[in-house]
């Protein structure tokens, strides 16, 4: 499917005539945010021609918000401390009574 020519949201894809204000605006909002953490926000605008009547929906602006924008570069987490148990398969085997694996 061919794109379209990335145009002016109030200006007629049919005619080239110019509108005024959209007939009705609405938001979207992402459902997932991009790899900084940001939430995108998008204004939406549904317009009618006066000159043709061809009716369009367009993109009147988007906005990023939220995340971690000022943020440094991200810092290793601190190892976890614990106690470290090691287990010896063939202990378990001579327990449970098999040979191993086979």
């Amino acid at each position: 499917m061919p794109r379209r020519k990335k145009s002016e949201p109030g200006v007629c894809p049919q005619c080239g005539t110019k509108v005024g204000d959209p007939d009705r605006t609405w938001t979207l909002v992402s459902p997932i945010p991009d790899k900084k953490g940001r939430i995108t926000v998008t204004v939406m605008g549904s317009f009618t021609c006066p000159n043709c009547g061809y009716k369009w929906r367009a993109v009147l602006s988007k906005i990023k918000t939220g995340g971690d924008e000022g943020a440094g570069p991200e810092e290793e987490p601190e190892p976890r401390e614990g106690e470290v148990i090691e287990i010896d398969l063939d202990e378990i085997y001579k327990e449970v009574g098999g040979g191993g694996p086979s």
